[in-house]
Order: structure tokens, then sequence, then C-alpha cells
């Protein structure tokens, strides 16, 4: 008699009817895995027991499960397809076993009987829940482009934080100054090089809350992370000021209440040509009483060896970063469909020395008589407050960031003394939004909100020797930001859904000099370093989808997104800058069914008009501001294709093109033109064109591990630094490779990973220093060929 091997799993606190618990929704997000790795995740998130009755099925392929669903869908859909099937205990324990093929049994003719019952509805497909779209949009119903990336494939091979996103998406560029420094850009919608007043073109946030106003990326690492969405095209209706490109939109793992867990990773990272690194990082989360309540914390430390040598210095490897941060969420549940989460984030990066290297000296080497480190500090207070009921969600997200940068760049004359400029931004910002939202169901969902955003940012600059230095003019800005908004989706049609939506804000400005010499304020008499207006925005959507086939969906929408404008400094001097805008007409076509068929695929066209556009340049003091430099337009394409071969191995392409021009320039920017004829009409830091590919092997290894393979290869087009001659340096135009393997289960794993195969160098970022002047020009190069080992383990 063969032996039955059972497994309970995922026990959970039951505090509900079993049977209405086994009916709600819940949101799940398993991947594609063998049962062994997916049914303790599915167990987990569905707060229920499931038991195996034959050894055999652990190593089988289950399909992926996510979306909000009950347990009974989220099963059907995970064993979809693979000759099992699960049945019913009791209303919250399923026992999965093989299908048994009904034998043949010769039986009288029946009686007449009644008509028989209609057949049970198929499971839906799988598809995701787009969540940025504020009322849980299914996929299948959003109109335009976005990207779902999971926390866990975002982790596989190392955490690096945002360059995580960016290897995996080529619409999506960043300037590369450092960690903690660059700005991001999305679909060729990209302006400066310098972190200065402008507010960013891609909206960050984490959960629901904004990571920053105007400053740049604070490269948070990615731990513990459920999923990432990336929705490109400006997102102005829903996302307000500073999401002209799109938005990034990271949701952390929430605190779970049903099981206590720890997880830790370590790994050593060997750079060629650099010194030795590592990570280590702590997750642990757990249920506090028995009334729902829970406390979920990350902690982590990562060390990139340095890789550039300063021969002028006698130093190697000198541009070493160490980050060190972690965050914390406590989820208390007052009432029933309450919840509160009180949390916390904090980070800090610090670079011994920059990452560029000069143009013309030996490969990845830079000749320099100082050291120029840089120091991020990023905190972040949160209150969530959320209640369902009746399918209708309440939900107001606060926030206070405190966000600090420090920058230490050359200025050393040629045959001069060393001379350094040291810019400090410092960044306060309280964020308040209340939503009410009913997620898309029955043909129709909606959104309605408010919020206020209150950001002030000061820079602060310092020029002279490595032990002295004097002030140099700076400048404050302020901004409080007052919104309403609302989107509807509806179903007009059977398979003809349409969205419209419309914003409204209304921006308090102000802004003041620092620092400025006393002779020049009271030559101004005050006008030329304060500044107070006030400005007011009407941003309208609308979209329609269509699905004339299953497998095809065609989409049309319209969308427009603003930056408030600001101050900046010009010389000596403090100067207005304009708001700018951007209308964006958009097109698409999917093929197929995510999960479903045997490939997917979409391409997309859209059109920008982008009017005042604001964007650095350098001044008659040799020093980086900001204006409006023109009108502008871009035009991209962008699309991905997906392909699985097998159930074990699949394919994944992707590629955009971009032609941006300055086409109307503002009368300041033409003197410069003169200088550069013919240069200028490029939008700057857009690559013309740029391709990804990736290829993903999984399969079981064993009774219970898997062993999981991914490479990928991007190349990058060529584009420009920025405006006029000084920031004319061509970049890009390079491409980088890596591959990563895991051997292992959910509970523990051995990780290889090596980067930058080809040990190219590159040129991400043509930016070294604005402020030597007679310098051949600077290139930042590839992190070299880089081999990192790690383990990971989870109770």
């Amino acid at each position: 008699m063969r032996t039955r091997l059972s497994l309970a799993l995922g026990l959970a606190t039951i505090t509900l009817p079993a049977q209405a618990m086994a009916a709600e929704e819940r949101a799940f997000d398993v991947p594609r895995a063998s049962l062994s790795t997916s049914l303790p995740l599915l167990s987990r998130q569905g707060g229920v027991s499931i038991s195996v009755s034959d050894p055999a099925l652990w190593r089988t392929r289950m399909r992926p499960v996510r979306g909000r669903m009950s347990v009974d869908e989220a099963i059907r859909q995970m064993l979809d397809g693979t000759g099992a099937r699960a049945v019913r205990v009791s209303a919250t324990s399923w026992r999965i076993e093989k299908q048994v093929a009904p034998r043949s049994v010769r039986r009288p003719p029946p009686p007449p009987a009644a008509p028989a019952a209609a057949p049970p509805p198929e499971a839906p497909p799988y598809e995701f829940i787009v969540t940025a779209t504020k009322a849980d949009l299914p996929y299948s119903r959003f109109a335009g482009v976005v990207t779902r990336m999971d926390g866990d494939d975002l982790a596989f091979g190392g955490e690096r934080g945002t360059e995580s996103i960016l290897s995996r998406m080529a619409t999506v560029s960043s300037t590369h100054l450092g960690s903690g420094r660059n700005k991001l850009f999305i679909r060729g919608i990209a302006d400066s090089s310098f972190t200065g007043p402008t507010q960013a073109t891609v909206g960050q946030y984490f959960g629901d809350i904004r990571l920053s106003y105007n400053a740049p990326d604070p490269d948070l690492r990615l731990y513990d992370i459920d999923s990432v969405e990336v929705l490109e095209g400006p997102q102005g209706t829903l996302y307000g000021a500073g999401s002209l490109g799109g938005i990034i939109r990271v949701v952390p793992r929430a605190p779970d209440a049903r099981e206590a867990s720890v997880q830790a990773i370590a790994g050593l990272t060997a750079t060629q040509h650099g010194e030795p690194g590592g990570d280590i990082g702590a997750i642990a989360n757990v249920p506090i009483g028995d009334g729902g309540s829970a406390l979920r914390f990350v902690g982590y430390m990562i060390t990139d060896g340095g890789y550039i040598d300063n021969p002028l210095l006698g130093q190697n490897d000198v541009n070493r970063v160490t980050v060190r941060g972690g965050r914390g969420t406590l989820r208390l549940v007052p009432a029933d469909d309450w919840a509160v989460d009180i949390g916390g984030v904090y980070q800090s990066t610090t670079a011994d020395d920059a990452q560029y290297a000069d143009k013309d000296a030996p490969p990845l080497t830079r000749n320099s008589l100082v050291e120029q480190n840089a120091r991020g500090r990023y905190g972040m207070g949160t209150l969530v407050v959320t209640r369902d009921w009746d399918n209708l969600r309440l939900q107001s997200s606060n926030a206070y960031i405190d966000h600090r940068l420090y920058e230490r760049f050359d200025a050393t004359p040629s045959g001069g003394d060393p001379r350094v400029l040291d810019q400090f931004n410092d960044t306060r910002m309280w964020a308040s939004e209340t939503r009410l939202s009913r997620p898309f169901s029955d043909g129709w969902g909606w959104v309605v909100g408010a919020s206020i955003v209150d950001n002030e940012t000061q820079q602060r600059r310092e020029f002279g020797g490595i032990r002295m230095r004097s002030a140099l003019t700076g400048v404050t800005n302020r901004v409080t930001e007052y919104t309403g908004y609302g989107e509807l989706t509806a179903e007009l049609l059977p398979n003809v859904i349409a969205t419209a939506g419309l914003r409204y804000s209304h921006a308090r400005l102000g802004g003041s000099g620092e620092d400025v010499a006393l002779a020049l304020a009271l030559a101004a008499a005050g006008k030329a370093i304060t500044a107070h207006r006030n400005e007011s925005d009407l941003l309208p959507s609308f979209a329609i989808l269509a699905r004339p086939l299953s497998n095809l969906t065609l989409y049309a929408r319209y969308q427009e997104g603003f930056r408030p404008g600001g101050l900046a400094v010009d010389g000596n001097f403090v100067r207005r800058y304009r708001n700018d805008r951007v209308h964006t007409w958009e097109g698409g076509i999917r093929l197929g069914e995510r999960g479903r068929t045997p490939f997917d695929a979409n391409i997309s066209v859209s059109h920008t008009r982008w009017f005042n556009i604001q964007a650095d340049f350098i001044d008659g003091n040799g020093f980086p501001t900001t204006a409006n430099i023109g009108d502008g337009r871009i035009t991209s394409i962008s699309g991905s294709l997906a392909v699985r071969v097998t159930p074990a191995l699949s394919f994944d392409l992707g590629a955009v093109y971009n032609h941006s021009r300055v086409d109307d320039l503002a009368p300041q920017i033409a003197l410069v033109a003169d200088f550069a004829p013919g240069r200028l009409g490029r939008i700057p830091n857009v690559a013309s064109h740029a391709v990804r590919g990736a290829i993903t092997y999984a399969a079981p290894v064993g009774d219970d591990e898997e062993i999981r393979i991914n490479g990928w290869a991007n190349y990058i087009g060529p584009s420009r630094l920025g405006i006029g001659p000084v920031l004319g340096e061509g970049q890009g135009d390079y491409v980088d490779t890596g591959l990563a393997m895991r051997l292992g289960n959910g509970r523990r794993g051995l990780s290889v990973t090596l980067t930058n195969l080809l040990d190219s160098k590159g040129n991400r970022f043509a930016l070294g220093t604005p402020f030597v002047e007679g310098s051949p020009g600077y290139l930042t190069p590839l992190r070299p060929r880089t081999l990192r080992v790690a383990v990971d383990i989870a109770y």
C-alpha cells in the first residue's frame, strides 16, 4: 500500500466564519514555480491549509497566480493544466491530488431527467491588477503601457536598487551620476543632468507615498518588495505635478498577522580591476496578539567596491560606495475592516569618491587633485489608514520626508591649486492624500481624492580651497500644492472600456536667494532674490480600450502633465523659470494574454508636445543653471515580446525608439546655440534607441528544489549630455550584460551572479565635473565584470 504524504501548510488565525473566509477575495502573488515553492506562498496568502496526497506532485510546475480573487479561484488558477485537482476537505482546507480519468462503465439508459445545469464558469485568465490606477483595475481593462515586476524577480541575482529596474526596462533611463544622486527618465521625457531645483519628470512612490518632489532618486534598496509597477506616459490626472514621463511605484510587502517569519540574505562580490564588496540583509515578520496586528521590519548594509584609480594622488579603487538602511511597519487593526499602518524608512549612502574617468586617460583612471565624495541621507515617516466595506475602499496616506544630499566637485583650474565646489541640497516635504475608490468590478470602477503637498528645498554652494571656502549664491524653493481629482472607468459596450478623469491643482510658489552678496541684494532692491506667485492647472485625461478578439486589445489615450516653476541660481543672482507642461497622445496594440498564451506582445506609439521645457545649461560664470529652453516634440515607439517556448524556458525582448526635437528656442538659449550650430535640436539625456533581451530557465531539481537561470543583454543607444558646447558631449552607445543562477527552494538557496560579462567600459554618463575648464571630457564606465556569490535562508 502506497504511503500517503501529506503536509499541512499556511495555518492562519480565523476570525470570520469559515464559509465567508473561503469565499472572500484576497490578494495573491504567487510566481510560476514548482508546487513545493508555490504551495506555501498560496497557503499563507490565502490563510488556509492545503495538503498533497501524492509525493510526485511536488515537482510539478504550477501556473502563476496574481490578483484579487477567492481562494477557490486561486487554487484553480494554480492547478490549471497541471493534471492535478483540488478537493475541498472543509471550508478552509483543501487536498491536492492527481486527476483520475473516469473508466467506461456499461450502464442502462438513464431515465429522462431535468435539463442539465449550466457548467461552472471557467477560472478567469491570469492577469495582474494595476494597483497604480488607485482603483485596482485589471490589466485587460487598462488603456496604456504598464510593466509589473515581481519583487522576487528584482532581488534575483542580488539587490541593486533602482539599477534592478533599469536593467529590466528599455524605456527607463538614468543619469548615472552616482547612487542617491541620479535623475530618472521614462520614454524620452528628460531634462537635467544635475541635482538642481527643477522637479523630477518621473514620480516615484513607495506604496502610496511620494518619495520626493524635486530631489534626485534616493535609490532605496528593494529588499522585501512585493512588486514594482511602472506606468509610462504622463499621469497628471491621478498623480499631479512631476509625472511628465510616468511613475514608478514600489509596493513593499505588508505585515502578515498569520505567521511569524525570518529571512536572511548575505553575499560577497569580487570586481575585476577593483576591490571586493559584500551585502547583508534581514527581514522579520512578527504577529502581535490575535486581532490581526503585526510588525514587519527590514535592515541591510551593502558595500560596492571601488574600481576607479587616481594616479595623481596615488590612490586605487577610490569610488567605494556604502549603503545602510532599514524600514519598519506596524499594522494595527482597531476594528473590523479597518487597518492602520505606522512606518518609517531610513537610508544613508556614502560615496568615497566620484565614479567617472577621464576620457583621454587609461581605462578606469581619473587624475584629480581632490576627492569628490558624496553623502545622502533619506528619512521618511508614514501613517496610512484604510477601511474596506461594500466594495469601497477609503484610504488616507500621510508622510513626512527629510532628504539631504551633499556633493563635492573638482573645480581646480589648469595648473592651479586644488579647488572644490561643495553643493548642499536639503529637502523637507509633508504630503497627505485621502481618496475613496470602488475597485473595478461588474463593468465599472472609480476613484476620487484630494491631496496636499508642502515642499521646501534649499540649495547652498561653497567654492574655494580644500580648507577655506566662501559661500556662493544659493536658492530656496517652496511649493504648497492643493489638488482634487477623480477618474471613472466603465464598460460602455461588451469589451469596450472608457476611462475619463480630471484633476485641478493650485500651487503657491515662493523662494528666495541664499548667501546673496549684500551689495548685489541692495542694488536689486530684493526683486532678483525673492519671488511669490500662484499657479493653477486643470489636467484632463481620457482613454478608450476595445477587445475585438479574445487575444487582441486596442487602446488610445490622451493625458497631460505639468511641473510648477521656481527659482534658479544664475551667476550671483536668482532668476525665475516658468512651469512646463506636456500633452501626450498615445495608441497601442496588445496581442495574447499573459500566462494564457505561448506569447504576448505589445507595441505603443506616443507623441508628446512639451511646452516651456525646464532644463539645465552652463551660465556665463561656468556654473549649472536652470531655465526654460523652449518648446519641443517627442515621438516614442516602444514594444515588448514574451515567448514561452516550454513551461521551463522563456524569452523576453523590449525596445524603444525616441525622436526628440527642441523646435522653438528661448532667446537666451538661442545665444548658446550660436556656439554649437546644429547640436541643440535633440532633447538632452534621451537615447535615440535602446534594446533589451532576456532568457529565463527554471526547472525542478530533486524532490523540492528548483534551479533558475536568467541571462540578459541591454543596448543603450547614443544621447547627449545637455545644452550648449560645454554640455554637448556624447554618451551612451554601449552594451550591458549579466547572468544569474539560483539553486534552492522557498526556504533556502545558493545564488551566483556575474554582471558585465564582456567587461565593457562604455559611457553611461558624460558628466564628471562641469567646473574644470579645458578638460578633454569625461565618461562614466560600467562597473567592471563582477562576481557575486550569496546564500539566503528563511524560517
